[in-house]
C-alpha cells in the first residue's frame, strides 16, 4: 500500500500474495454457561427417593442444558469475494470519503471479529470503495462507464441517451483482473484504522448501480502490519469481501436523484453473480432508513469475522 499524510494517519503496507487457505466455515460456538442442577426435596422426600438413578442423571441433563441457554454463538467466517478490477492500494487515509459526489448520505458502521475466537481485531487497516450514484468509479471513470446520463450540454428537454457506448468493464466490478488507474480522482474510497473494540466508521453515499452487478461496496482488511509515522507498514490482507443492499432500500433510491437519471438496467440482488445469497455472512448489510423519506440517509451496519492468521487478498 502507498501512505500519504492526511488525517496525520499515512500508511503504507507490503500486500503478501498467496493462494488463500481453506478453513471450516461452520458456526463455531463460544459457551459461556453452566453450572450444577440442583433438585429439590420435600419434606416427606418420598418421590425423590423413589426416583431411579436415571431418572435423576435426566433431571441433571436438562437443568444443565437450561444453563447453556446462554451459549454465545460465534459469527461464520464472511464470504470472500474477488478483488474486482478497480481496486487502488488505499492512498486516502479518512473516514469520509465522500468528496463532493451528490448523493444519498450513507453512514457505514463495521466490526472486524476474529471468526474462531469472536475477539475483536483492533488496530486493522479497513479499505472500502465503491462507484458513485451513476455507477462510475473514481480513477476508472472511462472504464465503468457508469450509468448514462445525458451530457451536461445537451439541448433543454432533450432526453437522457440510451444505454452506455463501448464494452462494459470485466467482471463488472466483481471479477476479473486488475485494471490500472485511467485518472487521478479517488473520491468514495478510504482506510481506516479499527480501534480497541475492532468498530470502523466510514461517512459516504450510497452507491449507484451499473451494468452487470447490483448495488454494492468492496472491502478489505489488513492485519498484523503497524502502524507508524509513515504510514500501515508490513502485515497482509486477511479478508476481501464486498458488502450488499437490500432490493426494498434501492428501489427507494431509484426514486431520489442522482440515482433517479440512470438509465442503466439494474440488477437484483437475486440475480447477482458475486453475492452468494447467505444473508450477513454473504455481507448483506443491516439497514436503518426513513422508508418515507430515504433521502435523509441510511446507515448501514455488519460484523465481518475474518481469519486474522490467513491470506485472503481476493486475486486468486
Amino acid at each position: 500500500m502507498t501512505g500519504n499524510t492526511e488525517d496525520n494517519l499515512p500508511r503504507n503496507e507490503n500486500r503478501l500474495e498467496g493462494p488463500a487457505h481453506k478453513r471450516n466455515m461452520t458456526r463455531r460456538k463460544v459457551v459461556v454457561g453452566g453450572g450444577a442442577a440442583v433438585i429439590g426435596v420435600g419434606a416427606a422426600g418420598a418421590l425423590a427417593m423413589t426416583a431411579s438413578a436415571d431418572e435423576a442423571s435426566d433431571t441433571a441433563d436438562t437443568a444443565s442444558a437450561s444453563a447453556s441457554s446462554t451459549t454465545e454463538a460465534c459469527y461464520q467466517l464472511t464470504s470472500e469475494t474477488t478483488e474486482g478490477p478497480y481496486y487502488i492500494d488505499a492512498d486516502k487515509l479518512r473516514q469520509d470519503i465522500t468528496e463532493d459526489k451528490e448523493g444519498i448520505p450513507l453512514t457505514l458502521k463495521l466490526k472486524v471479529i476474529d471468526s474462531e475466537t469472536c475477539k475483536p481485531v483492533a488496530g486493522a487497516a479497513v479499505d472500502v470503495w465503491h462507484c458513485d450514484a451513476l455507477g462510475l468509479y473514481s480513477g476508472y471513470e472511462s472504464l465503468s462507464q457508469g450509468g448514462g446520463t445525458a451530457p451536461t450540454d445537451a439541448p433543454t428537454g432533450e432526453p437522457p441517451t440510451g444505454q452506455p457506448t463501448g464494452e462494459p468493464p470485466t467482471g463488472g466490478g466483481g471479477g476479473g483482473g486488475h485494471e490500472e488507474p485511467t485518472s487521478d480522482t479517488r473520491y468514495l474510497r478510504g482506510t481506516w484504522k479499527t480501534d480497541k473494540k475492532g468498530c470502523v466508521t466510514f461517512t459516504t453515499i450510497f452507491p449507484g448501480w451499473y451494468q452487470g452487478r447490483c448495488v454494492h461496496i468492496h472491502t478489505k482488511v489488513h492485519v498484523d502490519g503497524e502502524w507508524t509515522d509513515a504510514g500501515y507498514e508490513g502485515g497482509h490482507t486477511c479478508h476481501t469481501g464486498q458488502f450488499f443492499f437490500e432490493e426494498e432500500a434501492v428501489l427507494l433510491t431509484e426514486e431520489v436523484d442522482p440515482y433517479a437519471t440512470s438509465t442503466t438496467t439494474r440488477t437484483l440482488l437475486t440475480e447477482d453473480t458475486i453475492y452468494d445469497q447467505s444473508g450477513t455472512t454473504g455481507g448483506l448489510l443491516k439497514l436503518k432508513y426513513n422508508k418515507n423519506n430515504i433521502a435523509k440517509g441510511v446507515t448501514a451496519s455488519l460484523t465481518m469475522g475474518v481469519a486474522p492468521d490467513e491470506t485472503n487478498d481476493g486475486t486468486s
